[in-house]
């Protein structure tokens, strides 16, 4: 019994005319008659009864087709979900995600991809770099995002934008008076850093920086996440060197000031992913980010143009 005999059936069933039913389904009358007598041999059941006028149904033809439509829609929903699923509109994607790239761009791809497949479950994971790269390994997760990737052969590393770099000070700080901060300026100055680890993040180009321009690093704290930096810079701990999306937390006691230096003056947040994963969710995500890295790129060109004239 499959799905082509359960068509062939309701058309009978409904028209109570072979010929009728043959010319509803574009077909010839002689291949109708074998499909419903096969289907009845199957069945080891009576469907209809012949007669000059047509064809009636018996009670096993009528219990049949109670249950046909219902059939035939689950058939159809499925067929929908499968090409839904094929297409990457129904599913899950699991994204590894870090501290400061969740206040401003990653938000802003997540929401544009859940608007444009709002089937597919978004799960986020809070993980470090190393975090992500085993997860992305274990198929924990299918995409990541972070900075200061190394090559790994079997991830895809793709630069979604560059960040300007600011300084995050207490308000009351002597060095809010200027516009824009250099690496000198923070000579033995209290900083809060990010945590040294055993891939390269930003601590270390912040203490590459430091060296280049022959400045005294201080470190007073060193913090796992962007959050603590900040709420450490509003009590008066110390500075901290930071993105320009870190600006939008803006926690009462603190300001923040471009960071002027030819060693650090911007950094790229990259999203990574496997090479050999030809997940239809995770192809459709991957042209989002694209497209958000396409309009970024634009946006800040535009910008530095406004500047230059």
């Amino acid at each position: 019994m499959d799905l082509r005999q359960m068509r062939y059936f309701l058309a009978l069933a409904e028209e109570r005319n072979f010929t009728r039913a043959a010319e509803r389904l574009h077909m010839a009358q002689p291949p109708l008659t074998r499909q419903i007598q096969a289907l009845e041999e199957e069945l080891r059941a009576t469907l209809f009864l012949r007669s000059n006028k047509g064809v009636t149904l018996t009670e096993a033809g009528q219990a049949l087709l109670e249950e046909v439509p219902n059939l035939l829609a689950l058939a159809q929903r499925a067929k929908e979900r499968t090409l839904l699923a094929s297409e990457g509109h129904t599913g899950q994607l699991d994204v590894g995600i870090f501290g400061s790239g969740v206040l401003d761009v990653i938000p802003r791809i997540l929401g544009r991809f859940h608007s444009a497949r709002p089937e597919v479950k978004i799960v986020l994971h809070q993980l470090t770099k190393t975090a992500q790269i085993d997860a992305l390994r274990e198929r924990r997760i299918s995409v990541g995002f972070n900075r200061l990737i190394p090559p790994e052969d079997d991830l895809v590393v793709e630069t979604i934008l560059r960040e300007a770099m600011m300084i995050a000070l207490p308000a009351k700080h002597p060095l809010c008076k200027k516009k824009e901060i250099t690496i000198r300026d923070l000579s033995d100055q209290p900083l809060i850093l990010y945590p040294r680890l055993p891939i390269a993040g930003l601590a270390q180009q912040v203490m590459q920086a430091f060296m280049r321009d022959q400045a005294v690093l201080r470190v007073e704290q060193e913090v796992e996440d962007v959050l603590t930096a900040i709420a450490l810079v509003a009590g008066g701990f110390g500075v901290c060197v930071t993105t320009a999306s870190s600006a939008s937390l803006r926690l009462p006691g603190v300001v923040y000031r471009p960071l002027i230096s030819n060693h650090l003056r911007e950094i790229e947040l990259s999203c990574l992913y496997r090479q050999s994963d030809e997940s239809p969710v995770l192809a459709a995500f991957i042209s989002v980010v694209r497209a958000f890295s396409l309009e970024s790129t634009a946006s800040t060109t535009q910008s530095i143009r406004k500047r230059k004239t």
